[in-house]
């Protein structure tokens, strides 16, 4: 097995999305999902990025000159952030994840904090644990909207955000977790549906939507966070899922939203943090954390 740095042309992006599809194809019951279009443009848009910005961040395994594994990371400030890792079902338990894992962490050497969304593979957490990561069980909330519960939309103004934005939404992240987004909040201008922004005297936050899911989700004061979270699910189109997800038990505010606008809470892996507690009110994104 040899390990290369991904490279930012379509071929390795591509490559990247069908190994992420199989493998996390085989951990869904059901027929597999048909990314549509835009997912497809999305996925393989994220690894471009981060080829781009975090060459010795992002790395792919190959055996006989098959790839067979990946990793998509990214340093940002102070924190390290494992975007995204998957490896072939045939190859999984045979030590590939974690060469790749250790490969990516170099990465983030000097990084005194870190953040990996971690899916429902008993595997993913014993080996996030395993590094040293503290793991925070996640909720998902889920549902079509009940509009009756959304009535009260609260008094704090919320508006469309651009790029003329980045200054606050990077001092909010800062606040929060402790690095800024930096250069993501370009991709994701691009690339999601709307990004909201809430800016008043007694604080600040935004939120990321596409479709019907809620992306990201940062904000000064709970009152904010839930005002733009209600804003949020009242913009998802009339017949689509809502979706929230890697919710943990300090975003019980968010928890009490879904409930009051009809949506389920079901289990949803795992948050793994290092060196810092979950940042609050946040809601993390599982491509950019």
């Amino acid at each position: 097995m040899i390990l290369r740095q991904i490279r930012e042309g379509r071929g390795d992006a591509e490559t990247v999305r069908l190994i992420a599809a199989e493998a996390f194809g085989a951990l869904q019951p059901g027929p597999a999902h048909v990314p549509s279009e835009a997912e497809v443009i999305l996925h393989e848009a994220r690894t471009r990025h981060l080829a781009g910005t975090d060459p010795e961040g992002c790395w792919l395994a190959e055996e006989d000159g098959r790839a067979i594994g990946f990793a998509l990371s990214m340093r940002r400030e102070g924190v390290w952030v494992l975007a995204l890792t998957a490896v072939l079902p045939e190859f999984q338990g045979k030590g590939v994840g974690r060469v790749l894992l250790e490969q990516a962490a170099a990465h983030g050497r000097a990084c005194l904090r870190g953040m990996i969304t971690v899916s429902t593979d008993p595997a993913a957490a014993r080996r996030y644990r395993k590094a040293g990561y503290t793991l925070h069980p996640t909720m998902r909330l889920t549902g079509r909207v009940d509009r009756a519960g959304l009535l009260d939309a609260g008094d704090i103004p919320v508006h469309p955000g651009n790029a003329g934005h980045r200054d606050l939404l990077d001092s909010i992240d800062r606040r929060l977790r402790g690095a800024a987004h930096g250069p993501d909040h370009a991709l994701m201008l691009a690339h999601y549906d709307e990004l909201l922004v809430a800016d008043t005297l007694a604080g600040s936050g935004y939120c990321y939507r596409l479709g019907g899911s809620v992306k990201l989700l940062a904000a000064t004061s709970r009152r904010l966070a839930v005002r733009l979270l209600r804003e949020a699910l009242a913009r998802v189109p009339d017949g689509t899922e809502a979706r929230v997800e890697f919710v943990t038990a300090e975003q019980e505010w968010a928890v009490d939203v879904g409930l009051e606008v009809g949506l389920s809470v079901t289990n949803n892996g795992f948050l793994a943090l290092r060196g810092m507690k979950p940042p609050a009110p946040y809601l993390p994104s599982g491509g950019f954390l």
